[in-house]
């Protein structure tokens, strides 16, 4: 997302050694720009790609030319392709010792086709970003919760890896993302309003909010497409999130969260989490505030 994965963002998130999926519209000079003046961070960051002719061009273009980036990031929002899959496969044969992140998609079966046609790790989520609208759109999704334990058991059969992206609005929602099975997670809205996020800075009523938008929302696809196409519809909207400042203040509390989540339920690593934690379901007659917090 071009309100989240930026250079800025990137910066102040190695420094505790979190990692940042670089948004696809970067140019190639900008690349080397970030490059030249910031090499510690490196190694904490994903080359993010499309799937079309000019996305394999670029992709390839910014590694060769900064090679200390070992990570790729195919982003789709819909996985289940054939284009997909064989794009998938094209780039791990042009790279194939790089580390490569691939998605979104929702159940075991694809996370398997995924992860036996070159990706390392599966980005799990369809529908429950904040700023997504697919679910209300098309009526297509996945409970999150459940994608990230049913696709953590395929991807872990293979010796692959997940990420679950979407639905975390709080530190509570992440740690239960790592509980429920997820090796990383990855955050939007968490992330957005701060002063490394993208986005335009506009102040009402004497107070200061940033514009925070999915990528497939008619904001985003006038900026990179000129507009959203005539076959389809906006699958994203655009809020105002008020200004939180810097976003190291927001990382440490995320931070200092999942640390006490671990002491809680006796994991010493962030990997045991999955291995302490156990789910409870949270019935319509309980305590509607349970309930909004019960899935990340």
């Amino acid at each position: 997302m071009d309100t989240v994965g930026t250079f800025e963002m990137a910066k102040v998130l190695c420094k505790f050694c979190l990692f940042t999926a670089i948004h696809k519209h970067y140019s190639l000079e900008e690349w080397k720009e970030f490059a030249a003046q910031n090499p510690e961070c490196l190694q904490n960051v994903a080359a993010s790609s499309g799937t079309g002719p000019s996305d394999f061009e670029l992709l390839e273009q910014i590694l060769e030319a900064v090679p200390q980036v070992r990570y790729i990031c195919l982003d789709v929002a819909n996985g289940y392709s054939e284009h997909f899959v064989q794009f998938l496969r094209d780039v791990r044969k042009r790279f194939p010792d790089h580390t490569i992140m691939a998605g979104n998609v929702v159940t075991g079966e694809m996370v398997e086709e995924l992860i036996l046609s070159g990706a390392d790790i599966i980005k799990v989520g369809i529908g429950p970003g904040s700023v997504c609208t697919t679910r209300k759109k098309t009526g297509v999704g996945y409970p999150q919760l459940s994608a990230v334990m049913e696709c953590a058991d395929a991807a872990h059969g293979l010796n692959g890896h997940i990420i679950s992206d979407g639905g975390c609005s709080c530190p509570g929602d992440v740690a239960k993302a790592f509980g429920a099975g997820a090796d990383f997670v990855m955050l939007g809205g968490m992330l957005a309003g701060h002063t490394e996020s993208g986005g335009e800075l506009i102040e009402k009523g004497g107070k200061k909010y940033k514009m925070f938008y999915g990528m497939s929302s008619e904001v985003s696809m006038k900026k990179y497409a000129g507009g959203v196409a005539e076959y389809r519809a906006s699958e994203g909207k655009v809020v105002e999130v008020p200004f939180k400042g810097d976003v190291e203040h927001t990382l440490r509390d995320i931070l200092g969260g999942i640390r006490s989540t671990c002491t809680y339920v006796g994991a010493a690593k962030l990997k045991e989490l999955s291995r302490r934690t156990t789910f409870i379901r949270v019935t319509q007659q309980a305590n509607p505030i349970f309930d909004q917090v019960d899935q990340p």
